[in-house]
């Protein structure tokens, strides 16, 4: 059950795995620990929802974490799915990039807006980081 108390939105507009995967283990500890999480994904950020993988630079990381028992994109990914995070990608990054939305994951629920729907989601108490 989320609390009304804190919370996260995170604007994810980098297009590499770093920025990436810690945006989702933010979101991700924020809804475990029943805190609501907004994930923003807008212009090089979108890319994190398309493949799998993803077309994020750097991302031999991802099998590095995993060697050394840090949960992996895919991972965090699910988790922030599975406890409810909400995922928002940005229209005008969409058209920006040139990329439909057909090109993005069929299994993670976003819905298409833009940042003043990120602005209504995000709540009093909530924290707004970008990446």
């Amino acid at each position: 059950m989320k609390t009304a108390e804190g919370g996260i939105s995170v604007i994810l507009r980098a297009g590499d795995h770093e920025s990436a995967h810690y945006a989702l283990a933010l979101a991700s500890a924020a809804v475990a620990t029943g805190k609501p999480a907004v994930l923003f994904f807008t212009m090089a950020g979108i890319h994190a929802l398309m493949g799998p993988p993803p077309p994020l630079d750097d991302w031999a990381r991802d099998a590095v974490y995993r060697q050394r028992g840090i949960g992996d994109f895919e991972t965090l990914l699910q988790a922030c799915v599975e406890l409810g995070a909400r995922f928002i990608v940005c229209e005008m990054g969409l058209r920006a990039l040139g990329i439909d939305r057909g090109q993005l994951r069929s299994d993670v629920p976003f819905i298409v807006a833009g940042i003043v729907t990120l602005l209504e989601e995000t709540k009093p108490g909530m924290h707004l980081v970008s990446l």
